[in-house]
């Protein structure tokens, strides 16, 4: 068992006659095809830095099981939009865990989308570390009041999403969060 002590986004989008081989393009494009990735739940570890591409491509082992939030989505439906999403949300004691959330939709855009699912990943930790707030309000006004918490440090996304191919090839957008020992 380990805890990561490194994260890192990535996103990518691929397109291909056959479903498995348009994944593993969008897994290219991502730069994360190497790995043998192993899907997690959505805990955002303590005191995990976030790294960046140049860094990550140096941490990648081809054939390396690796750990993975991921979000994915798919269509062959010409022209149908497809989004994958994965919010973040981190307490500002970093000595604390955070949240990780997935969201793949039909029909949302990029904004609408990563907006979701950042708003999950901070509802998440909300509750966790005890904020007070109405579910109802908007995700504006809910940010602006767990952000004013003092309780959290920072939410974001990384959002991918593309029209199905007009031709019918299969279109896979996929949104990963990949961790490191």
């Amino acid at each position: 068992m380990f805890v990561p002590t490194k994260v890192f986004f990535t996103k990518g989008v691929g397109r291909h006659r056959d479903y498995l081989q348009s994944f593993e393009l969008a897994l290219r494009d991502a730069k994360i095809e190497i790995c043998n990735l192993v899907t997690v739940s959505s805990i955002y570890p303590p005191n995990c830095k976030r790294i960046y591409v140049a860094e990550a491509q140096k941490l990648l082992i081809p054939g390396s099981v690796t750990f993975s939030v991921m979000a994915r989505n798919a269509t062959n439906e010409p022209n149908r939009l497809i989004a994958a999403s994965i919010g973040v949300a981190q307490p500002s004691d970093i000595t604390q865990y955070g949240y990780l959330s997935e969201h793949h939709p039909y029909g949302e855009p990029d904004s609408k989308c990563g907006e979701y699912a950042e708003d999950l990943a901070a509802t998440m930790l909300a509750t966790t570390l005890g904020i007070e707030f109405n579910p109802d309000t908007n995700w504006d006004e809910r940010e602006q009041v767990f952000k004013t918490s003092g309780k959290i440090w920072k939410t974001f996304n990384i959002t991918q999403s593309a029209e199905g191919d007009k031709n019918g090839l299969w279109t896979t957008v996929i949104a990963s969060a990949i961790l490191f020992p």
